[in-house]
């Protein structure tokens, strides 16, 4: 996002874009942030930062932690996305993008989203004649297991990351095989960054595979992902050739949900 000064000559509303600067520079960082360090970053001045702070401590969308002299996201943002859930506008916009990736591919298709160390499946989209999977609607699984959570994991902050997993104890494994240490998943997580898909064979279910490539939000972060399950036994799927196809269908949601090109990932 442009600084203010660069907003202001774009015309509109210099106060609403300022204001919506300010909650995606706070939801954009893992911890809340000083006045000054939003006022510089965003190109405002003081005191108008001050300004539309206070307006937006008033609403409930900003919290100020005054030991701290620093302002992070409020209740009533929290309000806002749990609304946002509610009305399900992304599972919505994904279905159809889902289906035309099971006419593409023949295989059962998915959305999932993280919810703390596991993922939450929101939309599945089942091939003809295939079987039912596990990774059905409201089903919430490991994502240190599944190539969706994996795909998402590896756009994240090494931190946020550390944070899901700050134990052995966080490694479930559900048919004895997976990352069972941060180590090991740092190494499957620089696999995904390295061929831009994650993918997972028999480590959610024996004799099924899948490949996922996250979807990213207004600020290039990931918000979901998307993938296929296939038999692991069938010769003609091609791993490589089904990631293109997912990312292709990841790339179309991005774009109907207004995200944007993700900024690059750093090294978990």
């Amino acid at each position: 996002m442009g600084t203010a000064t660069e907003q202001d000559r774009r015309g509109g509303v210099p106060a609403a874009r300022q204001v919506l600067a300010l909650l995606q520079a706070l939801a954009r960082h893992p911890a809340p942030l000083p006045a000054a360090v939003l006022a510089r970053d965003l190109g405002l001045p003081r005191s108008t930062t001050y300004h539309l702070l206070g307006e937006l401590l008033a609403a409930g969308l900003v919290v100020h932690l005054p030991e701290e002299r620093r302002y992070g996201l409020g209740l009533g943002a929290f309000e806002l996305g749990t609304a946002y859930l509610r009305q399900a506008p992304l599972a919505r916009l994904a279905r159809p993008v889902l289906g035309r990736l099971v006419d593409a591919t023949g295989h059962t298709a998915h959305l999932a989203v993280l919810q703390g160390g596991d993922v939450l499946y929101l939309v599945e989209e089942r091939a003809p004649n295939r079987p039912r999977l596990v990774t059905d609607v409201d089903v919430r699984l490991p994502a240190h297991l599944t190539a969706t959570g994996r795909a998402i994991l590896a756009e994240l902050p090494p931190q946020h990351v550390r944070a899901l997993f700050p134990t052995r104890g966080a490694f479930v494994l559900r048919h004895g095989s997976g990352p069972t240490s941060l180590p090991e998943l740092r190494r499957v997580l620089a696999e995904v960054r390295r061929t831009g898909y994650a993918s997972e064979d028999g480590e959610v279910t024996p004799g099924f595979a899948s490949v996922a490539v996250a979807v990213h939000d207004h600020s290039g972060l990931p918000l979901a992902a998307v993938a296929v399950t296939y038999p692991a036994d069938d010769q003609t799927a091609d791993p490589d050739r089904l990631a293109h196809q997912v990312a292709r269908a990841a790339a179309e949601l991005s774009r109907r949900i207004g995200g944007t090109t993700p900024v690059p990932a750093a090294a978990v």
